[in-house]
């Protein structure tokens, strides 16, 4: 059985690595001058080098020969998907203390170690922080921020880029050279842009379509085996869009579909394609309705509905001014009716620019402007504002005619009532009532007895609160 491209040409020193030189240089510098750290954190995107980097590093540091085939009893790979309870931590805590068998260091390389729990890390981190003098870690995650910062803070990290397609082509064309494989640049194109960033992928792409062809592998083979859409099928199908053509749109998903293109290559084309063009308020809009097809139950599905949604034209919109609403002056005491200004309606309205026309909107709210009375604010809350009524209706209140004090027995009550939904709704009511802004102070605990005589009273039973049974 053939060996897997990927497997075959896994780099065998830190000069070999692809695409990562701002790592190899730093790692390399610090192995000639002999200055090691305790604990290594290799972070970065799937398929870019970091388990090849620990093992190298690990053999690297113990002056021992790199081989994918070879095994050494002093460097220890730990996958934390499968071993990341605590008792698994615990036994690496005990086993550290021995002494290497025949390198200097024993290296520790724990892949995925963003998989551990929360208390495997916590057994981790009192060893990761003072290790034995022989004992190196070499932690690797693809999900550094689901590390704690404890854990974090004690490693040397190095951060791994996406290989660009710029960097992958000649290597894969190296690989295509050695192994015989007829490819034109074309096609090698469609596999760096496919493999997004991971050579990895992108090595077993080409082992993928390597036996498409009997001659030499083109742009259209690599595209259909791997499900790829061309860049001109993209434009085309982004030119109908903007045309709010839905038709086409309908007709090309479908064919595009029956061809055995996926729907998340299509949406990742798509959204590349408008990355790279004059950006605006609509574009953006499509390009974060695309980035959610790959997390939908029905990738496919929500793909169509997001491109026709942005096929659909755009609705006519009515320039609509209504009249002012010209409310009675309210008569102060004291003041005479025919003193007071009254506010003439313009003769002449401008002329509104009309596109199609549609239902006036609602004019602005004419609020009452009452006294404040607490039955009366229950009320109407309890009318128009039922989420806020279970809340208030339980609340003790104070009104020194500007401020309104509530005082709230149930902490889960003072939150809410603290919370912006449910604030903006008490002002909305009170504004509604009354006509005016009232200041809204929460208080948690009851209302303080005013009453000097109950207050004794209470103070003798060992509390109370004044309750008005009128």
């Amino acid at each position: 059985m053939s060996q897997a491209l990927y497997r075959k040409y896994r780099s065998r020193s830190l000069s070999e690595l692809v695409g990562q030189e701002h790592v190899t240089s730093v790692l390399t510098r610090a192995l000639e001058k002999g200055q090691l750290s305790h604990a290594y954190l290799l972070t970065g995107p799937r398929g870019v080098g970091k388990t090849s980097i620990a093992r190298i590093l690990a053999h690297e540091i113990n002056g021992i020969e790199y081989s994918d085939d070879a095994t050494d009893l002093d460097i220890i790979e730990i996958d934390a998907a499968s071993n990341r309870r605590i008792d698994d931590i615990r036994e690496l805590r005990e086993r550290v203390h021995t002494a290497p068998t025949r390198a200097k260091y024993k290296v520790y390389i724990i892949d995925e170690v963003h998989m551990l729990t929360g208390e495997s890390f916590n057994a981790l981190l009192k060893t990761l922080e003072e290790p034995p003098a022989h004992v190196i870690f070499i932690l690797a995650t693809t999900e550094i921020d689901k590390l704690p910062a404890t854990i974090t803070s004690r490693t040397q990290t190095f951060h791994f880029r996406r290989i660009p397609p710029e960097v992958m082509k000649p290597h894969l064309r190296s690989i295509a050279d050695k192994e015989s494989i007829a490819i034109d640049d074309e096609a090698l194109d469609v596999i760096a842009l496919h493999s997004d960033g991971s050579l990895r992928d992108a090595e077993s792409a080409l082992d993928q379509v390597r036996h498409t062809s009997s001659g030499t592998i083109t742009r259209e083979d690599a595209e259909a085996m791997l499900g790829s859409v061309s860049s001109k099928r993209v434009e085309d199908l982004l030119a109908s869009v903007q045309a709010r053509d839905g038709a086409t749109v309908a007709a090309t998903l479908k064919k595009l579909e029956n061809e055995g293109a996926s729907a998340l290559s299509l949406a990742k084309a798509l959204s590349t394609k408008l990355l790279a063009s004059d950006t605006n308020y609509e574009t953006l809009g499509l390009i974060d309705a695309l980035l959610e097809v790959p997390k939908s139950y029905s990738p496919s599905i929500k793909l169509f509905s997001v491109l026709m949604r942005a096929s659909m034209p755009v609705k006519a919109v009515t320039l609509y001014a209504p009249a002012p609403v010209i409310k009675e002056p309210i008569q102060k005491p004291g003041i005479k009716k025919d003193d007071v200004k009254k506010v003439e309606t313009p003769k002449e309205q401008p002329a509104v620019a009309e596109v199609a026309p549609e239902e006036p909107a609602a004019p602005a709210p004419v609020y009452d402007t009452q006294p404040f009375e607490w039955d009366a604010l229950i009320g109407h809350v309890k009318k128009n504002f039922i989420a806020l009524h279970s809340v208030i209706s339980k609340c003790q209140y104070s009104f020194d005619g500007d401020t309104l004090t509530l005082y709230s027995k149930f902490k889960l009550h003072k939150t809410k009532l603290e919370d912006a939904k449910y604030r903006t709704m008490l002002d909305e009511a009170i504004k509604q009532l009354t006509g005016s802004t009232t200041v809204v102070t929460i208080i948690f605990g009851a209302k303080p007895i005013t009453d000097e005589g109950l207050a004794n009273v209470a103070a003798i039973m060992g509390g109370g609160e004044e309750v008005n049974v009128s």
